[in-house]
């Protein structure tokens, strides 16, 4: 299988260590994915704010770079959901089929874990008390469901505590931060409420997105509680520890 890694927007320029992560996992694994350089954007932030025409060259960009994987992985319910669900919107506004071939190729890396490589331990060692946050769009719509707690559940010495309100939104919602503010302001301080309500000393996720703003909250609060994305987690070994 050859198989690429969509490292995402955001991972690339704020949180590089997890696309890292993501990599030292897969090879331990025994999976020797790819990085196509000519990667950009996957356009989600144009579709989810009307842009579709302006979202025609960028998903065009995304089916080149990725073209003649068999599996395109990435550490991000929300990219992975718009790279299956969005590009056949974005196709049928430009009347081009082709925009949307590389979405039913593209796994959340839970997805790619569980379902395609069929492993739930992943020989991963972290010793702290965890809590999760399913995000939405792996949530709704990846439903991508239990998988998460599976492989969590397989790390040693990993103590995973249930997250109260766990399928409530925790607000981000990329530019809908950024547009209602005060919502989303809202909305993350109930999430950051439950978080705390855990004792949990880490809160666990499938988007770094979701994660900058409950961490922020925490933050600000000097909660004490750091935020780690589900793939850095799962590449820990007791060498890390």
């Amino acid at each position: 299988m050859k198989v690429a890694v969509m490292v995402t927007c955001i991972n690339d320029s704020m949180f590089p260590d997890t696309g890292k992560s993501v990599f030292r996992l897969l090879r331990r694994l025994g999976v020797d994915a790819d990085f196509p350089e000519a990667q950009t954007c996957c356009a989600q932030p144009m579709v989810n704010t009307g842009y579709l025409d302006e979202a025609v060259p960028v998903v065009r960009t995304f089916v080149d770079a990725f073209a003649g994987y068999d599996a395109i992985v990435t550490p991000s319910g929300s990219c992975a959901g718009s790279a299956r669900h969005q590009h056949a919107i974005v196709a049928r506004r430009a009347g081009d089929e082709r925009l949307a071939e590389a979405g039913p190729r593209v796994y959340e890396l839970s997805e790619f874990l569980v379902d395609v490589l069929g492993v739930s331990d992943v020989g991963a060692y972290f010793p702290h008390r965890v809590t999760y946050h399913p995000t939405c769009h792996s949530l709704r719509m990846l439903r991508v469901g239990e998988k998460p707690l599976r492989l969590l559940r397989a790390v040693r010495g990993l103590d995973l505590i249930e997250l109260p309100a766990a399928e409530e939104c925790c607000g981000f919602g990329g530019t809908f931060a950024v547009k209602n503010a005060e919502t989303s302001t809202a909305i993350g301080a109930d999430k950051a409420r439950h978080v705390r309500a855990t004792g949990a000393e880490v809160l666990v996720a499938g988007d770094n997105s979701c994660l900058l703003h409950i961490g922020g909250m925490l933050s600000r609060e000097r909660t004490g509680v750091r935020v780690m994305h589900l793939a850095d987690v799962l590449a820990s070994t007791e060498e890390d520890a």
